[in-house]
């Protein structure tokens, strides 16, 4: 089975490292015309050089950022067909208990990895619903389908709404030609976040997450970024609503 996207529009956030960045190069390869956003306004720019695609340095927090940001991207273009959201994260928090977190610690993931998401569907949906065409694919996480192992309170709760967010948006747009999945990855050492947590973890803890996977290897970036073209494909146009757990395994 081929997967194609020769003329096809994408945008991809969370893309200036890591998972999204992943997405965004097969994406490239396989023929699409793709658009890369992300806060890190330095790593999005060299993103797009090494990928060849156009950077857009956001904080897509905010209903009028989304909404910018697809404008731009629909009145250059003329179209977007497609639309992954691969942003979000822990934005640098590490598991403590539930007393010592702020309001602004729990606020700020949501904001990186379900507010952006329902944002940017809110503006995506109409241009997509005029072409009858649409695929969105969501980052969620294995900890949006039971408790994070890292004991991150705000970023298993988002992953859970982002999961929900994810299933009803196929609801509602699915008359329209669009479909709406997610992936689930686990853990993949793709940042500089990811690398924290690794190292947190120490030896024997690196060992027992590693035999815990039936596939008994972490998985990669790019793994992440198979699954994520399937349910952006031709041959996937009958599928919506589901969550693919990418986890070698573990779930």
């Amino acid at each position: 089975m081929q997967i194609r996207f020769d003329d096809r529009v994408a945008l991809v956030t969370g893309a200036a490292q890591g998972i999204g960045r992943a997405i965004a190069a097969a994406l490239v390869e396989a023929g699409a015309r793709v658009h890369l956003a992300d806060i890190d306004a330095a790593g999005v720019n060299e993103a797009a050089r090494a990928l060849s695609a156009r950077a857009h340095a956001a904080d897509l927090g905010s209903p009028e950022a989304a909404r910018a940001l697809v404008s731009d991207i629909a009145a250059g273009a003329g179209r977007l067909d497609i639309l992954v959201h691969a942003a979000g994260g822990v934005r640098g928090q590490v598991g403590r208990p539930i007393a010592e977190i702020s309001e602004a610690d729990w606020r700020v993931i949501f904001a990186a990895n379900v507010d952006a998401a329902f944002f940017l569907a809110q503006a995506a949906g109409p241009v997509m619903k005029q072409a009858g065409y649409g695929r969105i694919v969501t980052i969620s996480s294995g900890a949006g389908l039971r408790p994070s192992l890292t004991g991150i309170q705000a970023y298993a709760s988002a992953k859970h709404a982002l999961v929900g967010l994810t299933r009803q948006l196929a609801w509602e747009f699915g008359p329209h030609g669009i479909t709406v999945n997610s992936v689930a990855p686990g853990f993949v050492r793709s940042n500089p976040a990811t690398e924290r947590q690794w190292e947190s973890y120490g030896a024997e803890g690196q060992k027992r997450l590693i035999e815990s996977l039936h596939t008994r290897r972490l998985g990669t970036a790019q793994d992440i970024a198979h699954a994520a073209l399937f349910f952006l494909s031709e041959q996937a146009g009958w599928i919506t609503g589901q969550v693919l757990s990418v986890d070698g395994g573990r779930s």
